[in-house]
């Protein structure tokens, strides 16, 4: 399985770091608190505790112009 690389405000990164159990990677923090496939809950879960962070805005925008970009490459 591949890695992925992402950027969080400081904000969001002390939310996730303090949901974070002793030895748990990021990783298994995110599956844990919202398994597999569900990316809905877990921007729910970051807009929630952090309301001025805009990452669902911004993962929306960006997942809206990759399916853009992967049509045109289609035709």
């Amino acid at each position: 399985m591949g890695t992925t690389t992402i950027s969080l405000s400081n904000e969001a990164y002390r939310v996730l770091k303090a949901q974070k159990k002793e030895g748990e990677s990021f990783s298994d923090l995110v599956l844990r608190k919202f398994g597999r496939g569900n990316p809905a809950a877990i921007l729910a879960y970051l807009q929630e505790k952090s309301p001025n962070l805009d990452l669902a805005g911004a993962v929306e925008k960006t997942s809206k112009e990759l399916r853009e970009s992967l049509k045109l490459e289609r035709v």
